[in-house]
């Protein structure tokens, strides 16, 4: 099992090391002259040499590259000075002359638009999207297994034949264009009968009791999201259940006289929920990830709608932040998935 475990981490590392070196390129092939994004148009030479050479900017390619790494890494070396101290907040690990090996978490550089550093700005606005993310697969996974199975046990009905067109019609239906619908029906010309906003917070300021949790700003984007996997999670349980139906155990625990509902959710239900599972998984952190255009169209103040708000602005160190976060999150979720199976079924450790 430990070798199965520093494999995964292995193979984590990799993937998140392929990304950090496309992002890096991205920065340097996408238009744009981030010295003047920080310096304004009107600034001096020396400010703007000053600027340059704290970003790298003056060196070759491969040596910008070789500090980005070491910004990003936990344990690194760094010179030793008061302006490092408080730029990277480390905690020293031993001193060679000049130098000093550090412990620090990841430095993802500052804002080009507020000089705000890109690790706050992620933590002041991950947990709108990690809400959101997190409402759209409960709703996904609830409704689409309920759907799922009604559609496996009517197999060839009309009622079979409806779920599986709405379902193919619900992964076919692009995010941006679910959200711009759903918003104007239910958002504004609904609005008097469903009491919901077509924008708005989980939290919301209230100049008299402070902060009032708004669950109903929730709502709307949260199913918007959620369309998707759930078309998903309705086709995979539906393929899964007709499977398990179909085998010998089933039949011979409908022989001995069991009652249907025990047969499927006791049985049926428990052993097809594996590629449910893995669905479930792998699409909780691309929610995260996929959220960006429902986050705009629904003004929902999350990483979607400050990563698309820094794109526009070509504020690099933010785009590059956020999505080295949110494959870092999905290098996480895959790695505790492939743990939970391999602690479940031992082939899959021993393949």
């Amino acid at each position: 099992m430990l070798r199965f475990f520093i494999k995964r981490i292995g193979y984590g590392i990799l993937v998140l090391f392929g990304v950090v070196v496309v992002v890096f390129l991205l920065f340097h092939a996408l238009p744009g002259d981030p010295v003047a994004m920080i310096a304004g148009q009107r600034s001096d030479i020396n400010t703007r040499q000053s600027i340059t050479s704290e970003l790298g900017l003056d060196k070759p390619l491969h040596i910008q590259f070789l500090h980005y790494l070491n910004d990003l890494s936990f344990i690194s070396v760094h010179k030793k000075s008061v302006e490092n101290g408080q730029k990277y907040s480390y905690s020293e690990i031993k001193t060679f002359d000049d130098k000093v090996l550090v412990f620090k978490w990841p430095y993802m550089r500052r804002s080009f638009q507020t000089n705000k550093k890109v690790t706050e700005i992620i933590y002041d606005n991950f947990d709108d999207t990690m809400w959101l993310a997190l409402s759209a697969m409960m709703i996904a996974s609830f409704f689409g297994i309920i759907f799922g199975i009604i559609a496996a046990l009517n197999q060839n009905s009309f009622l079979d034949h409806l779920i599986i067109s709405i379902s193919v019609f619900g992964i076919s239906i692009p995010s941006f264009v679910s959200a711009i619908v759903m918003a104007m029906v239910f958002g504004f010309y609904l609005s008097d009968y469903t009491g919901l906003n077509i924008t708005g917070q989980l939290w919301v300021n209230n100049p008299l009791s402070g902060k009032e949790l708004q669950i109903k700003n929730l709502i709307l984007p949260a199913i918007t999201l959620g369309i998707r996997p759930m078309a998903i999670i309705v086709q995979l349980t539906r393929s899964s259940m007709l499977e398990v139906l179909s085998m010998d155990y089933i039949r011979t625990a409908y022989a001995k006289g069991l009652a249907k509902y025990r047969i499927v959710f006791k049985h049926a239900l428990k052993n097809s929920m594996n590629p449910v599972i893995t669905a479930v998984s792998g699409w909780l952190a691309s929610l995260m990830a996929g959220a960006f255009f429902v986050e705009y169209i629904f003004d929902w103040k999350g990483l979607g709608f400050t990563t698309i708000k820094a794109v526009q602005s070509l504020d690099f160190p933010v785009v590059m932040g956020v999505t080295l976060f949110i494959a870092t999150i999905f290098v996480i979720i895959n790695i505790f998935v492939d743990l939970l199976y391999a602690a479940i079924d031992p082939r899959i450790r021993l393949s």
